[in-house]
């Protein structure tokens, strides 16, 4: 393929409770995090290298197992992600995604629709700036606190394309409202390149944090009765550091990818003795050209 895939926006959210009582909430914010999170390409050289186009890119990513903020959920499971995209080049885009889970019931958990748009700033298109928003469609019974996400970012990546970073907001409003940021930093090394193909090695660093309801129990006794007391504070905190190692692969319109993926979760509020986990991903995708 004559040009070249990476992802520009970011479609991430977050909220956190370390109750035992809340975890099917947990579940839902947590869900949003990771799987809109590492999602899902939109084209970025593109509207670098072309004045005027129109193009639909249809994919599906597969992961070998599934964990939420990098959290292992006790669930063995995989889980499947396709999505629809357009983009432009006057810098409109949107997408239509949706989340297949193997050992959750329903198995489609949701349906996303997003519309954003994005522009470089400058001659030499070394920033870039971008801002979307998002609609959940929930297919379970639970509690869905989140249904709404407003995301924005800026972007930087050198001349010679070899390091970028990004940082990104959003913020999360339905039943309840919270805010996450993530900060991401690449590396981008061609392993080979022809006219009509490349591999390439794109190492990534993700940090997240967010705003976390934290509650607390405590037990008080009232004329020997155990009374249990909740106490809710919200913080500001770390939620994981994430770390990918993928391996991008473009043939003609065909995009594929093969990765390797690292989570270090961090502890929130009770939380002990979190572990890392890890995964691999595969996925496949196709342009076209409108």
């Amino acid at each position: 393929m004559k040009n070249i895939f990476t992802l520009f926006f970011w479609l991430a959210c977050v909220f956190m409770s370390s109750s035992q009582e809340t975890k099917t909430k947990n579940k839902e914010i947590d869900e949003i995090i990771d799987n809109l999170f590492n999602e899902d390409e939109i084209i970025d050289e593109l509207i670098k290298s072309l004045s005027n186009f129109e193009y639909i890119y249809i994919s599906n990513s597969y992961s070998s197992s599934t964990y939420f903020s990098g959290r292992d959920i006790q669930i063995e499971q995989y889980n499947l992600k396709p999505q629809l995209s357009y983009v432009n080049s006057k810098g409109f885009f949107a997408s239509l995604s949706g989340i297949y889970y193997s050992g959750f019931v329903p198995n489609w958990d949701v349906t996303i629709a997003s519309i954003g748009f994005g522009k470089y700033i400058g001659n030499k298109k070394l920033f870039k700036y971008s801002t979307s928003y998002s609609k959940y469609f929930y297919n379970n019974e639970i509690d869905n606190l989140f249904t709404n996400a407003i995301t924005g970012s800026f972007s930087f990546r050198d001349r010679s394309k070899f390091f970028g970073s990004q940082i990104s907001g959003t913020f999360l409003f339905g039943e309840e409202e919270s805010y996450q940021f993530t900060s991401s930093s690449y590396l981008l090394l061609n392993l080979l390149k022809t006219k009509k193909y490349y591999i390439k090695f794109r190492p990534q660093i993700n940090v997240i944090a967010g705003k976390q309801t934290i509650e607390l129990a405590t037990i008080r006794l009232y004329n020997d009765i155990p009374i249990r007391d909740i106490t809710r504070n919200d913080v500001f905190d770390l939620i994981n550091t994430q770390f990918n190692f993928p391996i991008e692969i473009s043939v003609n319109s065909f995009d594929m990818e093969f990765g390797y993926n690292l989570n270090l979760p961090a502890a929130l509020g009770e939380e002990r003795n979190l572990k890392s986990t890890s995964y691999f991903n595969f996925s496949i995708g196709y342009l076209f050209n409108l």
